[in-house]
Order: structure tokens, then C-alpha cells, then sequence
């Protein structure tokens, strides 16, 4: 049996167990999370039975595990969002005559204030868009920049020892100056169909009326308590406390935030509006507030601009896959791509394929660590990166045998016409995982992609205008020297953006039309999370579901973490004799969004069962 036909049976029988919900035309379903003793029981068995592979993807322990109809319609529309509001925010938009740019502002502006854990207009992000007429992709970079005051020492003490983590995330030194909004007006303005104002009107009245606290919300002040947001005047502005917890220390059930609704009418008014005025200073009065006050100003605020900027695109299997260029670290998706594809992968049996993917990740996640920054500061050799003979070599080093004893970088510089810039120093960057994924295809075959984040839980903690605001530049390297002294390609600067692992990706089949679009939050994972969509859509025949359900495997160095809960003991078993340094992961932080269109018109999506994440299918538009 090969890999596809396997992971086929595997997961239709799976699913039969589990309970999972099916989606119709219409409908938004969100996938529910509880075990169910069938499931438990049988599926198991159906591996037993069924597969020949020593390895194997264990049962995934949630009932998630369900796939969406495929909906008929060319004037079909769908969205894949972390959140049901949102979701929902997006399909009322659509219905409203809205495109997919219409869509993704509305969905923003709601996950700002539903899912402020994760990301919001006090952050940044990518999109990748998908224009169906002329069959063009197009990338907007909204990812937040150090402000003039920046330095590549901002991160250290006196002593020159650098601040702990939690001391650097939660203070004004970490605020960027937020790019959403620019971004999100940007896109408007060159693609959007209805009014700008009419876009921000869910989110409005979400804020007004109030809206629960989601499970997952609350779940992390019950894992990580009081650690998440300042407590006392000595730890920073307490703004976030008060917001989530009452007078007697509570959490609250029910949340209205009026000052979020007056932002969102500002917006409304003029996006610019964001940038100046009483808005803005209430930004910079939070980032210069004690301890640790960060350098941000009006200035900083009035000189912002989103970009538009050409997508890195890559061939793999006779389809084009986009994604943004850096600082956004995209390249390091289709590099693991292009390796895969100077192997035997697919090779039809499943632990061979776990294993060529794991050790692709590797060498291009070295890659990625030692070049990839903002290109507008750093020479980043994208062309030799993507170079086929340079990919070709990379993955020459990979055995079928044995693991890599040590994923080294390599010299892409080598395949660039003349090497431009000194090699950078090692890097440190950590690059938490405080971001959200959402996808949409509207009516008229239009798409976005989009990846958008405040860094880490909650950003800086630091609130203005009933928003969180972002720690985006932590995302610079830990240590901006390395041991010899060297600088490292993502220091941090003034005016420069902190390298992301945001890699939001549209695929287009041969005939350069809209096939797939995905992608995730998770920090430095991110890479490896959208990789597992694609492989698994792409090379293993798995619908979008199938494929999100599958185990993460995160292949960052000479670690390779695999999430235990989602993989068999046999898999495990057999990573660890092939030579890799497994290390079981309790939980993973994907929060995986695809949208998959057959070759009839027909839209399939795939949600992350790990979120709270729903799917919308609307089949029939005006």
C-alpha cells in the first residue's frame, strides 16, 4: 500500500470513530474537541489491521478529525478563521456583496478584539492575495518597524547581560510601530468593493454589545496565571488587568470594550487617523511608561507605510506556491520544498517520507536562522536560496539511512551572481507564537492568505485605544552579536522590521488559477506547520482536513519535536532509530487555516482542531 492510499484509510476510518461534525452549504461548524470512547478504541485497531508501515500517525485524541464537504457553485465563497465570531464576521461580509480583501479586514478587526492573544490591529502582519481576473498574486507587508530610537544594544543592561524574556515582552521596548492598519487600508484601497467604513461595523458592535470569553482565552490565565500581564504599578501599566479581571480578581465571563468600538469608528472615519492624533499619543504615552520605556514617537507613528511588494514564488510538482518575501521567512517553505523534491519524496512509505521531511526542515530552518532578515538592511541571497543546483546540494546531504549528525547552514551566496555582504553571525531569535491564520476565496474566485500577530500572548501587554499592542521587536535576535562579536543578520536597527515566521501561501495549479491557500501561527514552527498542509495535500493526496490533522513535526535544529499526542509509539520509535533527537511535545501551537479548490470549481477546507477554529461554506451569493 502506498503513502497516500495508507493515510487515506488511516483517516476515513479514523473519522468514522470520532464523531466529527460535516459541514454543509451554509453552515459554520466548529469542530468540537472531546474524546469519544469509539474512537479510542478502534481506530487504533484500523492501524493494526491496515497498515504494513512500522511507523505510523497515531489517532489524533480530539474528535476533529472530520473533512468538509467539497461545495459546488463557481459563485461559491468560503472562510477559515481561529475564531467563530470572525468567522462569522467574514461571511456577513461576503454576503454583503464584500471580496475577499473585504472580508479579511472585517475578520481582523473582530480577531483584535476576540483573540487579542493572538494578534490585532496593534500588531502586524502579511497578506497574500490571489486576483482571479488576471490570475496575479500580489503581497501586502504590513510586519511592524523598530522605531528611530531603536539600537542593536536596546535589549541589554548596563551590565550587558540582555533582559529576560518575560521583562523584555512586557514593556516599551518591545513596541513596534503597529502595521494592520496601514496594511489593511492599503489593500483596500487597491482591491477592496465595498466601503471602507462598512467593513469595521462586526467588530464595532461586537465591542459595544460585549462578547464571551472564549475557552481558549480563559485558558491562559488558568496555564500561565498572572505571569501573562503586569499585576502591580512596579511590573508596568496594569490597563490588561483590569480589562480581563474584575474588582474582586475574577475573570470576567463577558467582555465590552467601548474604547475599541471608538477606535474602530476613528478607522472608519480615516485610516489615517490611526497614525496621529490622540490615538497615537496614547501609543507612544504606553510604550514610554515605566519600567523599561521604549523609545517610540509621533514620528515614528506619522512615517509608517504597508508596503506592496513582489511574492517569492517557487515551482513544486507542476503547481507555482507564493509567499512573501522577507522579512517574512517564506523562502525557507519553498526551500524545504525544493529539497523534497531532489529526493525520492514521495517515496511511498510513510516513515521514509516523515524522515526526508524532518531533514529538509532542518537544513533550510539553517538556512533561514543565519540569512534571512529585513533585505532593506541585510543582503538576503534569495536567488541562490532558490536556486535549484543550490537546493540540489543541500539535499544531497540527506541519507535515507541516518540522520544528519549536525544541520549546518550552507552558501547559497555561491549561486548569487557576487557576493554582496560578509557572513552574518549566528543567530538567537526566539520567535514566540502570538499570531492567527485565516483564509478566504469569495464569490468570484479571488483569495487571501493572511498571517497577522502581536508577537507573543497579548504583545507587550500594554494597551491603547482598547487594543493590545505588539512586542514585535523581541522577534529581533536574542543576542544581536554572536560569540565572536560578529552582528547577526537580524539585530535590530532603526526603522528595520524584525524577521518573521509568518509564511501565509497561495498555491496555483498549471494553469496559474487559485488551487490552495494555508498557512499558521506559531512562532518559529510556522514554517513547519504550513509545510505539513502542502506535503500533505499535495504529496500524500490528503484532503485540507486530513492534512491539518496530521502530527506537527518541527525540525529547528538538531531537535526534532514531534507532537506525541497525534503520533503513533511507532513513529516515535522509528524517528529515534533513524537518528534524530525526538522530543515529544505535550501540545503544539498551529492554528492551521486551508482552503483547498478541486479541478470541478468545488472548495474544500481544512481547520485546526487544536483552536477554536471554524469554516464557513456559502454556496449560493447574490
Amino acid at each position: 500500500m502506498d503513502s497516500a492510499a495508507y493515510y487515506r484509510l488511516y483517516h476515513t476510518f479514523a473519522a468514522g470513530f470520532s464523531g466529527a461534525a460535516t459541514t454543509h452549504s451554509d453552515d459554520i461548524i466548529m469542530f468540537p474537541t472531546s474524546k469519544t470512547l469509539a474512537f479510542l478504541v478502534f481506530a487504533p485497531l484500523a492501524i493494526t489491521l491496515f497498515s504494513p508501515l512500522t511507523g505510523g500517525c497515531a489517532p489524533a485524541p480530539s474528535g476533529a478529525e472530520g473533512t468538509s464537504k467539497p461545495m459546488a457553485g463557481s459563485n461559491a465563497a468560503m472562510v477559515v478563521t481561529a475564531n467563530p465570531l470572525a468567522t462569522s464576521a467574514g461571511e456577513e461580509i461576503l454576503r454583503a456583496g464584500g471580496n475577499a480583501v473585504d472580508a479579511a479586514i472585517a475578520i481582523e478587526s473582530v480577531l483584535s478584539l476576540v483573540e487579542p492573544q493572538s494578534s490585532g490591529l496593534g500588531g502586524g502582519g502579511f497578506m497574500v492575495y490571489y486576483h482571479a481576473a488576471d490570475k496575479r498574486i500580489e503581497v501586502y507587508d504590513g510586519r511592524e518597524k523598530a522605531p528611530a530610537g531603536a539600537h542593536s544594544d536596546m535589549f541589554l543592561k548596563e551590565d550587558g547581560k540582555r533582559y529576560g524574556y518575560l521583562e523584555a515582552k512586557n514593556s516599551g521596548l518591545s513596541i513596534g510601530v503597529p502595521g494592520m492598519v496601514s496594511l489593511l487600508s492599503l489593500a483596500h484601497d487597491e482591491r477592496g468593493r465595498l466601503p471602507w467604513n462598512r467593513l469595521f461595523e462586526p467588530a464595532r458592535a461586537l465591542a459595544l454589545e460585549g462578547f464571551t470569553v472564549s475557552p481558549r482565552l480563559a485558558s491562559f490565565f488558568e496555564k500561565y496565571g498572572m505571569r501573562l500581564i503586569p499585576t502591580t504599578e512596579d511590573q508596568g501599566p496594569l490597563d490588561a488587568y483590569h480589562y480581563f479581571f474584575d474588582e474582586t480578581g475574577a475573570l470576567r465571563n463577558r467582555i465590552k470594550n467601548p474604547e475599541y468600538a471608538d477606535t474602530l469608528a476613528m478607522i472608519a472615519r480615516d485610516p489615517d487617523d490611526f497614525y496621529r492624533g490622540p490615538l497615537a499619543e496614547e501609543m507612544v504615552a504606553a510604550a514610554h511608561h515605566a519600567p523599561r520605556a521604549g523609545t517610540l514617537s509621533l514620528d515614528d507613528l506619522a512615517a509608517y507605510r504597508a508596503r506592496k511588494v513582489e511574492p517569492l514564488c517557487m515551482d513544486y510538482r507542476g503547481r507555482t506556491l507564493c509567499g512573501p518575501p522577507p522579512p517574512s521567512s517564506w523562502v525557507a517553505v519553498a526551500m524545504t520544498l525544493g529539497m523534497l523534491e531532489a529526493t525520492s519524496f514521495p517515496s511511498g512509505d510513510e516513515m521514509t517520507d516523515w524522515n526526508l521531511f524532518t531533514e529538509a526542515q532542518r537544513l533550510a530552518y539553517a538556512d533561514r536562522d543565519f540569512y534571512v532578515a529585513d533585505n532593506d538592511f541585510v543582503p538576503v541571497p534569495l536567488d541562490g536560496m532558490l536556486n535549484r543546483e543550490y537546493l540540489a546540494k543541500r539535499a544531497a546531504l540527506i541519507s535515507s539511512d541516518v540522520a544528519i549528525e549536525k544541520a549546518l547552514h550552507g552558501d547559497p551566496w555561491a549561486y548569487e551572481p557576487k557576493r554582496t555582504a560578509a557572513l552574518p553571525g549566528k543567530d538567537t531569535t526566539i520567535d514566540y507564537a502570538g499570531t492567527t491564520h485565516f483564509v478566504v476565496v469569495d464569490q468570484w474566485g479571488n483569495a487571501v492568505s493572511m498571517t497577522a500577530t502581536v508577537e507573543s500572548i497579548f504583545g507587550s501587554t500594554r494597551m491603547a485605544g482598547g487594543m493590545f499592542l505588539n512586542n514585535q521587536l523581541t522577534d529581533f535576535a536574542k543576542q544581536p552579536r554572536d560569540e565572536a562579536g560578529v552582528l547577526v543578520a537580524n539585530h535590530p536597527a532603526p526603522g528595520k522590521r524584525p524577521r518573521s515566521s509568518m509564511s501565509p501561501t497561495i498555491v496555483l495549479n498549471g494553469d496559474g488559477e487559485f488551487e490552495m491557500a494555508t498557512g499558521s501561527p506559531g512562532g518559529n514552527s510556522i514554517i513547519a506547520y504550513t509545510l505539513k498542509t502542502l506535503v500533505g495535500v499535495i504529496d500524500w493526496g490528503l484532503t485540507p482536513q486530513e492534512a491539518v490533522n496530521l502530527p506537527n513535526v518541527v525540525a529547528r535544529g538538531d531537535t526534532v519535536r514531534v507532537e506525541s499526542a497525534r503520533a503513533s509509539q511507532e513513529m516515535l520509535a522509528a524517528m529515534r532509530a533513524f537518528g534524530f533527537q525526538v522530543k515529544e511535545s505535550a501540545g503544539e501551537n498551529s492554528g492551521l487555516s486551508v482552503i483547498l479548490r478541486h479541478d470541478d470549481g468545488e472548495l474544500e477546507g481544512g481547520v485546526d482542531p487544536r483552536r477554536e477554529g471554524t469554516i464557513s461554506l456559502i454556496n449560493a451569493m447574490p
